[in-house]
């Protein structure tokens, strides 16, 4: 679980160092085809500019208060973004009549023989003939620092070369803190060379763990597939030693069971053998209830005799014959009862026109 954990976190830190730096390098492409550069190295983009502040007259001080105002305070090496004054004369107008004490302006301005780029904020707005007349000046400041004044006028503008440049609308240090480090060797090598070089060693961990894990999965498949070749050659042999007669179950690895079983062939046999049985078991039955009947019954001979004293009784049959050919003592049956009813009815008309030629 550990183990797991921990390359979830470093995927997971990958992936963030994969975007972040794909963010940078996307911005650093569209500040190249879209960024032109200002007179102090700013880029401009969409009419705005991203300067460094490189100085700390804007940091927080005790000496300005900064409760009411938009723009706190900026330290060093931060970024800012400033909205750049209008070009056209009206809209210049308007906008410029908009400020208020208290905005942060970023403007040029001449020192010593040499123009520089400042940020100050407005203490002081006084309006002109024409246009305005702005007091600049820093937060972080001593008590005898002095003031910038600016006129917004370029034709009555007494000096040319102040004028402003925008108005502070964003600021950040940790952007500030990672341009600085871009523009020096070093900070190169630590944002971009080693997170791409973490990014691309996760990267290859990542592929290694894929195909390690394509690589166990075929193992796996590979193991299935002979457990399921093995399934499939023991039923085969089965179904071989069922053909042969050997039922399943008789054979095993340590040799033939002690206990046999019927095999299919003598246990399809057992049923005519069985119907064959109890069809003789009827039979006997039969026979052995007519043999009863005939000795519960005295013989018709017998009966004859006691009628008819000097009628010859009729030589019986035996039980055997009886029992051995019913067919005959059917027949025997059959001519006693013919003779009975020639008692009964009289002399067959045959037999007396024979007795009449006789006489």
């Amino acid at each position: 679980m550990e183990k797991k954990k921990v390359k979830k976190i470093l995927a997971t830190i990958g992936t963030v160092l994969l975007y972040i730096f794909m963010a940078i390098c996307l911005l650093a492409v569209l500040l190249t085809i879209f960024s032109k550069r200002s007179e102090d190295g700013a880029v401009s983009l969409f009419g705005h500019e991203m300067r460094l502040v490189l100085t700390g007259s804007m940091e927080k001080s005790d000496m300005t208060d900064v409760s009411g105002f938009d723009i706190k305070d900026i330290p060093a090496n931060s970024l800012i973004v400033t909205e750049n004054v209008p070009e056209d004369e009206e809209e210049a107008e308007e906008w410029f009549a908009n400020l208020k004490e208290g905005d942060v302006l970023t403007f040029r301005y001449i020192i010593g023989g040499g123009q520089e780029t400042i940020t100050h904020r407005i203490i002081l707005i006084e309006p002109q003939a024409k246009g305005f007349k702005l007091t600049l000046r820093g937060d972080n400041r001593t008590e005898n620092e002095g003031v910038q004044i600016v006129y917004t006028d370029e034709l009555t503008n007494p000096e040319p070369g102040n004028y402003v440049v925008g108005k502070v609308v964003f600021t950040s240090l940790a952007l500030g803190e990672i341009v600085y480090i871009l523009q020096k060797p070093v900070g190169i090598a630590l944002v971009v060379i080693v997170p791409a070089s973490i990014i691309i060693i996760l990267q290859v961990i990542r592929i290694v763990n894929v195909f390690a894990a394509e690589k166990r999965k075929k193992a796996a498949e590979r193991e299935a597939k002979q457990s399921d070749e093995i399934e499939l050659l023991k039923k085969r042999l089965a179904e071989m030693e069922m053909r042969q007669g050997v039922p399943e179950g008789t054979m095993s690895e340590d040799g033939p069971s002690e206990t046999p079983q019927e095999t299919p062939v003598a246990q399809a046999a057992l049923p005519p053998l069985a119907a064959h049985g109890e069809e003789a078991a009827r039979a006997g039955a039969a026979d052995v209830a007519a043999e009863e009947a005939l000795q519960a019954e005295p013989s018709e001979n017998e009966a004859a005799a006691e009628e008819d004293p000097q009628t010859e009784p009729l030589e019986e049959v035996p039980a055997e014959e009886q029992i051995s050919a019913p067919e005959t003592q059917n027949e025997g049956t059959m001519s006693e009862e013919a003779d009975q009813n020639r008692d009964l009815t009289g002399p067959d008309p045959a037999m007396k026109t024979s007795m009449e030629v006789e006489q």
